[in-house]
């Protein structure tokens, strides 16, 4: 399983590609021809530089950096935790499935970036019913327009979990995050004590 893949290898956008702005959020079309450099591949997306700025491309835009799409992989597949035949479900495979989503600045998962400050489940209500989870998120910047975009990756994770039917992330900012969240793994990727 593909987790963390860093190059500066630059490709050729084959075709237009919707990619969201860094740190704005906002989606750009960038043009079929679009030189750009990979920063970094985590979590089904790609970090991008190009002429106009840092850029996320993922889900079915990826294919229009060619083979270099490869270095994403399937975040249905990494979240595909083996939950079993009985639908059950545990609140450690949703934190693992959680640490498949990045900031696409910061090359380290939002679990251990400290940015997960509660999960809730609810059982299924009925037979063949799946499991409700509700995560309340912050980011490292409360001006950061990359939110709604990790908030949705995260649901898509988590919502990949074969036991679970639907997830709900809310973004708070109470307490603010420091740089004292990041876990002990998450402060050795970057490099810090």
């Amino acid at each position: 399983m593909l987790r963390l893949m860093r190059t500066d290898h630059e490709v050729e956008l084959r075709r237009d590609t919707s990619a969201a702005i860094i740190p704005a959020g906002d989606v750009h079309v960038l043009k079929a021809g679009t030189k750009v450099v990979i920063s970094q591949a985590l979590g089904g997306s790609v970090t991008v530089r190009s002429q106009s700025g840092l850029f996320r491309i993922a889900g079915p835009d990826l294919d229009a950096l060619g083979d270099a799409a490869a270095l994403a992989h399937d975040p249905a597949s990494v979240a595909g935790t083996d939950v079993g035949s009985s639908g059950a479900i545990s609140e450690a495979q949703v934190w693992e499935a959680m640490k498949n989503c990045y900031d696409p600045e910061i090359p380290v998962n939002v679990v251990d970036l400290g940015l997960i400050y509660d999960l809730q489940m609810q059982a299924p209500e009925a037979a063949g019913g799946g499991h409700s989870v509700q995560v309340k998120m912050t980011l490292t910047a409360q001006g950061c327009g990359m939110g709604p975009v990790i908030a949705e990756d995260l649901k898509q994770h988590i919502e990949a979990l074969p036991a679970v039917a639907q997830a709900q992330v809310e973004i708070v900012w109470d307490p603010p995050w420091t740089p004292h969240m990041i876990s002990s793994e998450g402060r050795q990727k970057l490099g810090i004590d």
